[in-house]
């Protein structure tokens, strides 16, 4: 079958797809929603690349065939031993051709109605690529704010209250900062374009979205072109919270990093090249003592607020300002309220 769009995956009608890559090709990415049964291991891989190059394209059609043959014997007795005659899977590898290939005839062999993804996992990628630097399908509205402003709160309060919104640092599963690691770490570029190309390509165009502003990088992971050119030119709407609450805010949220002491330690030695080594200390002895939300405020005075408003200097934002005097959980609510309003009185 032919993949024409991101969104037609939501839409297929299959029991089942199969991806019959290598287990590390199938971690590093795959179409939504597939389970691995690899034909060829990554070692058997290696292994039949090394003759094709060095021995003999012939001798290594011969071993791989071999191989496929023995590991989708193994999936017949293990992981499709229960699979009734009707069941239907769709089946791709790289390029769709011989791993895929293979198999699904097997398949068919047995009575199964498989079918190939034409052009294989190739052709997923380049649909992904083109809705990632497509430009974005509905207005973008960004909300911004200095560090421990809760705009990941408030955006999430927002998708609650009926908003369109991208989670980009839940997608990204991270916070965006030096101290934003989350448990899990964060998975391959490839990865979280295909799940970035999926979000985008659900939006309703009629409507505006909500994205929070971010750098060019989330963590170890790079917006892409399309959707990052959107946050740079888009209507902001910048919460403006006192360092007080900005600090009581981030030591509630941190507290995956407060509780690991070895932890906060490293990530506060990483700013050393950018601090004197007194205030790193200073900063250090509050780590130790638990005073995170002295930390917290230091650490935005110092570092993160400098830093943000020499960015926003630079740049020239049409925004709306909210002001915002408590950012305890009980203000969320009412704060994505008025964002949500605001959003809608954005320019589009």
């Amino acid at each position: 079958m032919q993949l024409d769009s991101v969104a037609q995956i939501a839409e297929l009608d299959f029991d089942t797809i199969i991806d019959v890559r290598s287990p590390s090709e199938f971690a590093e990415d795959h179409i939504p929603g597939a389970i691995n049964l690899p034909v060829l291991d990554d070692d058997q891989r290696a292994r039949v690349g090394t003759i094709y190059k060095q021995v003999s394209s012939f001798d290594a059609r011969k071993i791989g065939a071999a191989l496929v043959a023995e590991n989708a014997a193994h999936h017949l007795r293990e992981a499709l031993a229960e699979k009734d005659g009707g069941w239907r899977p769709l089946v791709y590898c790289w390029r769709g051709g011989q791993r895929s290939g293979s198999f699904t005839t097997i398949l068919r062999q047995v009575g199964w109605r498989a079918e190939l993804v034409e052009g294989g996992y190739k052709t997923w990628r380049r649909l992904v690529v083109e809705a990632c630097a497509a430009p974005m399908p509905c207005p973008v509205v960004v909300l911004d704010g200095n560090t421990g402003s809760a705009k990941t709160d408030i955006l999430k309060a927002a998708g609650g209250q009926g908003a369109q919104v991208i989670d980009l640092e839940g997608l990204a599963n991270h916070r965006g900062s030096l101290f934003g690691a989350r448990e899990g770490g964060q998975s391959s570029q490839k990865d979280f374009e295909s799940r970035l190309a999926r979000a985008i390509t659900a939006l309703d165009p009629a409507r505006p979205v909500l994205l929070e502003a971010e750098s060019s990088k989330i963590g170890d992971l790079q917006l892409p072109k399309g959707i990052w050119g959107a946050i740079c030119s888009a209507p902001r709407i910048r919460i403006k919270a006192p360092l007080a609450e900005r600090a009581a805010y981030l030591a509630r949220a941190y507290g995956d990093i407060t509780a690991d002491s070895a932890r906060l330690s490293a990530v506060i030695d990483k700013l050393r090249p950018f601090h004197a080594a007194e205030r790193i200390e200073r900063w250090q002895a509050q780590a130790a003592a638990g005073e995170f939300a002295a930390l917290a405020g230091e650490l935005m005075a110092d570092h993160y607020d400098p830093r943000y408003e020499k960015h926003r200097a630079r740049q020239a934002f049409d925004e709306q300002v909210i002001e915002a005097s408590s950012l305890e959980a009980d203000a969320i609510a009412g704060l994505a309220a008025q964002v949500i309003k605001a959003a809608q009185a954005a320019p589009s």
